[in-house]
Order: C-alpha cells, then structure tokens, then sequence
C-alpha cells in the first residue's frame, strides 16, 4: 500500500471512529426525547425515520472500519454490495428527511399552515412505510444488481464499484440527482436565509432570547449539515465521472468524500446539544459578543 494511500486510511478510520460514537450517541439520545413528542408530528415522523436510517447505517461502519485496518475484506462480495449501496441509501433518505423537516417548518414559518399533522399514527406509519419499501424493495435491489455487472471485482477489496461508470445511462443518472441535490440545497439555504432575516426585523431586543428564532436556527443546522456533509461529495462526483479511470487515487479521494456524507450521522447529536440549556446559554452568550 502506497504511503499516500495510508494517510488517507488514518484519515477514514478517524472519521468513521467519530461517526459511529456520535451516532450511537445521538440516536440513544434522541430516542429517549422523541418518547416525549408528539407523534403525529410530520416532523417527529421524520426524525424518527432518521433514527432509523442512522442505526441501519452505522450497524454497517464496523465492517467498514475492520476493511480499511486490515486493508482485506472478508465478508463477501454480497455484503460488500450491501455495506457499498448503505452510504448511498443512507446519503439520499438523510437528504430526504431533511427536506421534509424543513418544507415542514417553512410552511408553518409563512402561516400556510397552522401545523403539519397526520390525522392518525397508522397515517405517519403508512407514509414512513412507504419510503422505506421505495428505498430497500425496488432501490437497493436495483443498486445490488447494477454492482459489478460490468467489471470484476477482486473478492479482497471492497467499495470499489468505479468501472460501472463506463454505462452511459449510469452517468446520466449520476448527473440528474447531482443537479437535483444542488439546486434543492440551494433553494433551502435562500429560503432559510430569507426566514431568518425576516426574524432578525421583526422581533425586538435580543433576537436570540427568542425560542422561535433559535428554532429557526435548529433548521439552519440541517441545511448546513447537507452543505458541509453531502455537496463536498457531489461535485467531486462530477469529476470523479469524467476521470475515474485516472488510478487508485481517485478512489481513495471518493472513499474520503463518500465518508463526509457519513458525519450527517452527528446530526440528531448536535440537535440534542443544542437544545440543551447549557448549550443554548453558551450559544446565546457568544452570539451577543
């Protein structure tokens, strides 16, 4: 293994390390927090749909943390498809999820509506149903089938699926939800923006005493998880498509990008910091200075 090579699998082992203790740690948290809210809550059913994404990802980080040790996989080509296609589905629900809490909470900000609620818990259940079957019946089937259709794969390695980029169609399809991500991230940063500025000329004294503003800002931490996390990977995408067949370093900086979409997982973390009191104290006390 290049010298190269070895640095940036120090730098994967650390964050992937980071990743799966706060993300344990937050789930933990917040599952106990989510017993206290109400359920019929579309943004509660999204958090809850959260959980549920992080958990199913980070059951998959020790096999990923175990590879890039022993820089050997032993688990199976089958699995390797599985714990590959994991960071993708894992990405795009997250993504998804996030969208659905902020369309959520921007509604309610402009009084379209009072509040989003289902009508009864088998509501929120049959709607959460119904992207979990999207995603694990008819996605990850399709993603395991398209892995290693065209090239072959050493059964030691794992997470390198590169030569499926040659398919014209799996480029195409790679651009459209490239497109899509930014133009909806960039859409919610203007919107949150323009919330927040609306805040900061309507309310008087000091903005940050004021619980809608912080929760306003609560928002503002997931659209700055999608900037910071899921868009480093996307445009390096787009050139990752053009030049994949440049060499094995390429690969180790998608695996390193592929990783950043993974720090989402501190999110339900951060969201529980920052609504504790002595957390909120801190912030209200640095954003006066």
């Amino acid at each position: 293994m290049e010298p190269t090579n070895g640095i940036w699998k120090a730098v994967l082992i650390t964050i992937y390390t980071v990743v799966f203790i706060g993300g344990v740690c937050g789930a933990i948290k917040i599952s106990f927090l989510l017993v206290k809210m109400n359920t019929l809550s579309v943004t509660t059913t999204a958090v809850i749909n959260l959980v549920v994404i992080h958990s199913l990802f980070l059951v998959t980080v020790p096999f990923r943390l175990y590879y890039y040790i022993m820089d050997k996989w032993v688990f199976g080509q089958s699995f390797c498809k599985i714990a590959s296609a994991m960071v993708h589905i894992h990405m795009y629900l997250t993504f998804l999820f996030y969208l659905f809490i902020l369309v959520s909470r921007c509604l309610i900000f402009f009084k379209w509506k009072d509040k989003l609620e289902f009508y009864r818990n088998l509501h929120a259940m049959a709607s959460s149903a119904a992207i979990w079957i999207l995603a694990f019946v008819i996605a990850l089937p399709l993603i395991l089938h398209c892995y290693s259709k065209t090239g072959h794969y050493d059964n030691a390695t794992c997470f390198r699926f590169h030569q499926e980029l040659k398919n014209n169609s799996v480029k195409g399809l790679n651009y459209a939800v490239i497109a899509a991500v930014i133009v909806i991230t960039c859409a919610l940063l203007g919107l949150q923006v323009s919330i927040i500025l609306k805040m900061v000329k309507r309310l008087s004294g000091s903005i940050c005493s004021h619980q809608e503003f912080r929760a306003q800002l609560k928002s503002l931490i997931f659209v700055w998880f999608i900037i910071l996390c899921f868009l480093p990977h996307h445009f390096f995408r787009i050139y990752y498509i053009q030049q994949f067949e440049a060499g094995s370093q390429l690969e180790i900086y998608n695996e390193f990008c592929l990783s950043t979409t993974a720090v989402s997982c501190l999110d339900l973390l951060s969201f529980v910091l920052s609504g504790s009191q002595l957390w909120r104290q801190n912030s209200i006390v640095f954003s006066c200075c």
